[in-house]
């Protein structure tokens, strides 16, 4: 097999859903260069209709871009099947389920995380006109819907390991951006056992470590073009 050329990825560190790429990216061993933009700057808008993150600009002359995260997923699999990040045949679980609790993290979780709690509380704190308790009682509701989240994907984790036991899948990749930002800010504490277990698992992941510069925990912040 020839060896694959450098991809393209637009889309900043900080963004949990070219996070989600690149993990995947670097499992695969697929050589890519990051152009670091925030979300509806120039650069996001010239490569995404609706100016979102990420972008992913495939080799060639044709400079095909493809943007979604579940159409990169599909593109990156069958460039670089292995080492496969999906449910096996035969498996306890049904292959799609991977999927189906994928999108639970993308649809579900980003509102109640990211949208909810983590933004707001970044943008309190960077603000600094707030005290803690203020902050806190304005993320009150946002918490509350933030427990019952984590509450149904704890319920769907297997009792150890990753998301489905064992098997490493894209369904780990698509929650542990998340994770990893809430982790990141006072309320993280409201993150249980079985996630805790999961995440010192995450974190022992080479492409983790890779993926760690300029995210939230590393005290990033998006780029201000």
């Amino acid at each position: 097999m020839s060896p694959i050329a450098q991809h393209t990825i637009v889309g900043t560190p900080f963004s949990t859903f070219t996070r989600t790429i690149t993990l995947g990216l670097h499992r695969k061993g697929i050589p890519f260069q990051q152009v670091h933009t925030a979300p509806h700057s120039a650069t996001a808008d010239a490569h995404h209709p609706f100016g979102f993150l990420p972008t992913l600009i495939i080799p060639g002359d044709a400079k095909i871009k493809l943007r979604e995260s579940q159409a990169i997923v599909r593109y990156v699999d069958r460039v670089a099947p292995e080492p496969s990040l999906h449910l096996p045949e035969g498996d306890s679980h049904l292959p799609e389920q991977m999927w189906e609790v994928s999108d639970l993290h993308g649809l579900s979780g980003f509102p109640k995380v990211e949208g909810g709690v983590v933004k707001k509380r970044v943008a309190a704190g960077d603000q600094g006109k707030l005290s803690d308790a203020e902050i806190r009682e304005q993320l009150k509701d946002g918490v509350a819907e933030l427990k019952r989240f984590l509450a149904v994907i704890e319920s769907l984790m297997a009792p150890e390991g990753y998301i489905f036991g064992e098997n490493l899948t894209w369904a780990d990749y698509f929650l542990y951006p998340l994770i990893a930002d809430l982790e990141a800010i006072p309320e993280g504490e409201v993150i249980g056992t079985r996630i805790h277990e999961w995440v010192a698992k995450m974190k022992a992941l080479p492409e983790v470590e890779k993926t760690f510069e300029n995210t939230l925990a590393a005290g990033g912040r998006p780029p201000s073009d």
